[in-house]
């Protein structure tokens, strides 16, 4: 079964080293995390120059790979190489790439840490190499993280780096970068180099250090929606459609789509308690009287025609029966009618 990400950083950080590692998934994130600390951790600098090889798959025959993996090192307890971007080795997939390393992985050389970053999708479970590599060495599948599990996520970030981060910050962050966690992470790390202190990051920090209007964000559009604050909600959406590139309709689009379906969920159970009615929508408690006057606000009907607009505007936002519509005129549009 594959392992988690967390369980093979936590093994390395013990000094655990395997001699195979094969990285693989939809979120490259934790592929580098892990190929990172390898390459940082697992020799000394002055072994690294004759004992650490970094190869790219595009040029790389799995025999090539493996040459270097059957060498010794020099000086040195152990060697590592590193295969990036291995989703392009050109015969992994085939017969005979995939003999090569069924081969080594049953016999690995002990002394070398072999890593494999296969970014942006999966191994064919169903093929040999894929259970043998799943049987002998570590296999890590690196899913994207949910939308209903960024904001712990987020939470959990903050809490490594020695920090916290207010309820609110966090959902801006969730819903204005979404789960693309390379580009989160960035952004909250170029965020916290500013502070010598560890204190508790809020919205004011998030609009002074990332840019992110702490009154005109996706997580104030969805709050005024739910209220049906049209007076705000024209406010945000006017200021999104002065600046579009950095407030792009795809997005929103499916932010609302989410929305609009935990409103639903919620008409669907409305005898539950407050915190049980949060869990069942996936959402913090925090944020439950907001979704529960948003169920007083939009009948069901409503939000079932309102999910309707939401779909037209996305086939709209791709070409189908936009009939030359800008963006910020097919956002408007569809903002009008969820509020009416």
């Amino acid at each position: 079964m594959a392992q988690q990400p967390q369980e093979v950083l936590k093994a390395l950080s013990a000094g655990k080293f395997a001699p195979i590692y094969f990285l693989h998934g939809e979120e490259p994130f934790f592929i580098d995390q892990i190929s990172n600390f390898i390459e940082k951790n697992a020799l000394a600098e002055s072994e690294r120059g004759f004992n650490q090889v970094v190869m790219y798959g595009k040029d790389s025959p799995m025999s090539q790979i493996l040459t270097n993996a059957k060498r010794f090192p020099m000086m040195a307890e152990r060697q590592v190489v590193i295969v990036k971007e291995a989703q392009n080795i050109p015969d992994l997939g085939k017969d005979m790439g995939d003999r090569l390393l069924l081969d080594y992985v049953q016999n690995p050389l002990p002394s070398t840490i072999l890593v494999f970053c296969h970014k942006y999708k999966t191994l064919d479970g169903r093929k040999p190499i894929s259970k043998e590599l799943d049987k002998k060495a570590i296999l890590v599948k690196s899913d994207k993280v949910p939308e209903y599990k960024l904001s712990p996520w987020i939470d959990e970030y903050f809490r490594t780096k020695g920090f916290k981060i207010e309820v609110k910050a966090n959902q801006v962050l969730a819903e204005s970068i979404g789960n693309n966690l390379e580009v989160l992470t960035n952004e909250i790390d170029k965020m916290l180099i500013n502070f010598t202190d560890k204190v508790e990051i809020n919205s004011q920090h998030i609009q002074q250090f990332i840019g992110i209007n702490k009154d005109y964000n996706n997580f104030e559009l969805t709050k005024a929606i739910s209220y049906r604050d049209v007076m705000k909600a024209n406010r945000i959406i006017h200021y999104f459609s002065q600046n579009p590139k950095s407030n792009p309709l795809i997005p929103i689009i499916a932010l609302l789509y989410l929305h609009f379906s935990r409103i639903a969920l919620v008409h669907a159970n409305k005898e539950l308690p407050e915190r049980e009615l949060a869990g069942s929508i996936k959402v913090n408690a925090y944020f439950i009287k907001e979704y529960i006057m948003a169920r007083k606000n939009y009948p069901l009907g409503k939000v079932i025609d309102n999910i309707s607009y939401l779909k037209e505007a996305d086939l709209r936002s791709k070409g189908v029966g936009a009939t030359g519509m800008e963006d910020t005129e097919i956002l408007k549009e569809l903002i009008f009618k969820i509020l009416h």
